[in-house]
């Protein structure tokens, strides 16, 4: 196979991947305190350079499998969204970019969000999917004439973190978690945060990954119809 298949469909591949992620990204666009996701890709010499760091000697092997390119990893935008007042006394918004409410999941355990479009359930305060929303001592919070504690709210930095859903995260380390006692000034009464992907940009984002897969797959089936046709000529000398 011609080796400038191999980097043309890694390409492919890789815009596919970008088209799922931006694809998430848009249909969380109204998801109260969603933060979008982006994929960064890794040139050959990053690859060349981290062999050598390890002291491994490069082979040809190397040289043409490193020269596809590779998605390196996935990042989280942690830029804060609007905060939009709705009134309702049982939305919160957070006023720091790197601060979560606490919840219990389905399978028990603490997981952490910042969409606070929160509802009564049965006398207790719950998120949008039923989970109990947590006080500071990880207890659930009743609702009785207003609220029996205040809201949990933890501290934790985005690397400590790891994404589960669309919209909830759980704690690598425990650790490294800052919680409040009091959570005065943490939060917003009455209002919700809002997405903080960006329609417009990422609609540009999506017609790019699209013209990219469109591009390598045109190449792709260039390199392939030069093939053909040099097959046939040298088959027909062969007569």
């Amino acid at each position: 196979m011609n080796q400038g298949v191999y980097p043309l469909a890694a390409s492919m591949i890789n815009q596919i991947n970008r088209l799922d992620q931006i694809s998430n990204n848009l249909a969380n666009a109204n998801t109260y305190g969603f933060k979008q996701e982006g994929t960064t890709e890794t040139t050959f010499n990053y690859y060349l350079q981290r062999a050598m760091n390890e002291n491994k000697e490069p082979t040809k092997l190397n040289t043409v499998t490193n020269n596809i390119p590779k998605i390196d990893s996935k990042y989280i935008d942690t830029l804060m969204g609007a905060i939009v007042t709705t009134g309702n006394p049982l939305d919160f918004a957070l006023n720091e970019p790197d601060t979560f409410f606490k919840i219990q999941n389905e399978n028990g355990d603490i997981a952490y969000t910042r969409d606070g479009a929160f509802k009564n359930l049965d006398g207790f305060l719950v998120d949008s999917n039923g989970n109990n929303v947590l006080n500071a001592d990880n207890e659930a919070i009743e609702i009785e004439d207003g609220f029996i504690g205040q809201i949990g709210v933890s501290k934790i930095d985005y690397k400590n973190l790891e994404k589960v859903g669309n919209n909830t995260y759980l704690a690598k380390n425990i650790e490294d978690i800052e919680v409040f006692e009091n959570n005065d000034f943490k939060i917003v009464q009455g209002a919700v945060e809002a997405s903080n992907v960006n329609r417009v940009s990422t609609m540009v984002e999506l017609i790019d990954a699209h013209r990219r897969f469109d591009q390598s797959q045109k190449a792709i089936k260039t390199i392939d119809e030069l093939n053909a046709g040099l097959i046939d000529k040298i088959g027909g000398n062969t007569r």
